[in-house]
């Protein structure tokens, strides 16, 4: 028998199907391959190894899992023995800002709870983070999200941030809808890459109203938004983050009726227990900072 395949149905098994095998075995396979492999298996043994719909192991499945099951759910804490302590060490993906300004507070509570941890950080925005979680190269990642997850991959939505427009102080539109009324729009777009989530939801609520609006400066930062705003490069559409202030230069103007952007944590397979606490720590601070916007407001 084939040690990958009886990997693959070990998962099947224990999550009841292949679908939710996928979300939980934590490494990059499409469904297919495991639906591939398994149906290998079973070949290889002359048997069917479960019913599909509804989905129920075959006596010759409980058989198989019921030997198999020991050496695979032992596999972690072996490994974790092994290598001294390995749920110590974690690699996690962020923008730079997050990392910056937001998770260092994190780090050391997590630190308080786990004082040998060690820490490999990596800046970056969510294509290049899923590309690196699906590789094996990251355990965690805090990026914005989009509606659909990525195959391979589980999420956890931490805020909802609506869309803003970042103008000028002194600039006269006070009101979104005053440039909407106009025939054109002749102050340059400052916004992120078309591929990212802020990008997409304003070119569809653009495309919602019948507007032509696209970017005239793209940058690769958030914050960069802002500065080139306060220099009278253009107007910027940005998040409105919460206990997140602007500087004196610049002022906001809301977005009504545009979808807002959800930032969130990836991550692949049944999570660690070090990456489940930094998961428990990231919703805490998210519903604190929801209650202070709330009551700020």
């Amino acid at each position: 028998m084939n040690i990958h395949h009886l990997e693959l149905f070990y998962y099947v098994a224990r999550h009841g199907g292949i679908t939710e095998a996928v979300r939980n075995i934590p490494y990059g396979i499409q469904q297919p391959a495991v639906s591939g492999q398994v149906a290998q298996l079973e070949e290889s043994l002359g048997v069917a190894l479960f019913q599909r719909r509804p989905f129920a192991l075959t006596a010759a499945g409980e058989k198989l899992f019921k030997f198999i099951h020991p050496f695979f759910s032992n596999l972690d804490s072996v490994a974790n023995e092994i290598q001294g302590g390995r749920e110590q060490r974690i690699r996690m993906g962020a923008s730079n800002i997050v990392l910056r300004d937001h998770l260092p507070d994190l780090f050391q509570n997590i630190r308080k709870r786990f004082p040998r941890m060690k820490m490999s950080l990596c800046g970056g925005y969510q294509a290049e983070l899923e590309a690196l979680l699906l590789k094996g190269d990251l355990d965690l990642a805090v990026t914005l999200l989009e509606q659909k997850t990525t195959a391979g991959l589980r999420s956890l939505t931490l805020l909802e941030l609506p869309l803003v427009l970042l103008v000028d102080k002194n600039h006269p539109v006070t009101d979104a809808d005053q440039l909407w009324r106009r025939d054109r729009i002749g102050e340059p777009l400052i916004c992120m890459p078309p591929t990212e989530a802020m990008c997409k939801n304003f070119q569809q609520g653009l495309a919602k109203r019948g507007i032509d609006w696209f970017p005239s400066i793209e940058v690769s930062a958030p914050d960069l938004i802002e500065t080139y705003v306060a220099n009278g490069f253009g107007i910027g559409v940005s998040v409105q983050v919460p206990k997140a202030g602007l500087c004196p230069a610049v002022r906001a103007i809301s977005l009504p009726g545009f979808d807002p952007v959800h930032l969130g944590a990836l991550w692949r397979g049944k999570p660690s227990t070090l990456v489940q606490a930094f998961l428990d720590e990231m919703q805490l601070r998210a519903r604190k900072m929801l209650q202070s916007g709330a009551e700020k407001r």
